[in-house]
């Protein structure tokens, strides 16, 4: 059996993004051309993130759309709190199945907020011998 890809979503994966994704509808008036299936367009996402390229470099023959469409829908399920909420499932699901292990976390200061901006710095101190004449 062959080894599925790593941008390849599969159906029990994909049962629970679904329902996160916002639901776009057609305009009757101007329908405008058919939009992309969202699974095929998330495995183009997948691509982009786990190759490298840039997004104008995405292959069409791998039917996932253009570059540009992938990066809009990454950017439109980012402001609708998608990866959010699918973090929060994924993560529920792994601590039920008690497949958490924090021995290895670790903590980046730089995310951590700091209240009242932190210390002033002072006046950088001179590293020289003595002041410099005055040019002047």
């Amino acid at each position: 059996m062959a080894r599925p890809k790593p941008w390849e979503v599969d159906d029990e994966l994909w049962a629970l993004i679904e329902p996160l994704l916002p639901v776009v509808e057609r305009r009757p008036d101007h329908p405008g051309r058919k939009r992309l299936d969202d699974r095929r367009v998330l495995q183009g996402i997948l691509f982009v993130l786990h190759t490298g390229i840039q997004w104008e470099f995405l292959p069409q023959e791998l039917g996932f759309g253009s570059g540009m469409t992938c990066w809009r829908r990454l950017r439109d399920w980012n402001e609708a709190g998608v990866w959010h909420r699918l973090q929060e499932i994924l993560l529920a699901k792994l601590r039920g199945a008690d497949q958490l292990d924090f021995s290895r976390a670790a903590i980046d200061a730089s995310h951590v907020r700091a209240l009242r901006g932190g210390p002033k710095p002072g006046r950088a101190r001179s590293t020289a011998r003595a002041r410099a004449r005055s040019t002047t």
